[in-house]
């Protein structure tokens, strides 16, 4: 299985090309390269607002954070599946839709659905991350394999 389905617009965009080189690093357990997508001050929200994973709702901020972000999140999937339906390049963003189902040891899945907001700056280098998506409503597709 593809870990990307692209169904939506594809036409080149600068934040288009890094919401789906972010997806194929993630997938691919390519933590280099993911986090070689991000400026240096860059900040991730995900989910935005308060959740377990930031539970001051602050963002995981900087390339310090960013690679926390990574240790403890992206890295603990063991698989993931990303199906974007659109999106929305303009401006210097790109909104997707998106569902994510994730595959944790024991064979836990977990299936997000989600809008993605990617911005870039002028080198393409992403400086915002934002994922809009309700944690309560993902774990309850918790599901044992």
């Amino acid at each position: 299985m593809n870990p990307v389905d692209w169904e939506a617009p594809d036409g080149d965009h600068p934040a288009r090309r890094a919401a789906r080189a972010s997806m194929v690093a993630a997938a691919g357990g390519a933590k280099a390269d993911w986090l070689g997508l991000f400026a240096p001050d860059a900040v991730i929200e995900d989910p935005v607002g308060p959740s377990m994973l930031d539970p001051e709702g602050k963002g995981h901020r900087g390339a310090d954070g960013i690679e926390r972000f990574w240790d403890e999140n992206i890295a603990r999937v063991r698989t993931f599946h990303f199906r974007v339906t659109d999106s929305f390049a303009n401006g210097p963003a790109c909104a997707n839709v998106v569902t994510i189902t994730t595959t944790m040891d024991g064979g836990i899945t977990m299936t997000i659905d989600c809008l993605t907001v990617y911005t870039v700056d002028e080198a393409g280098l992403v400086t915002s991350f934002r994922a809009h998506w309700e944690p309560d409503r993902a774990m309850a597709t918790l599901t044992k394999g």
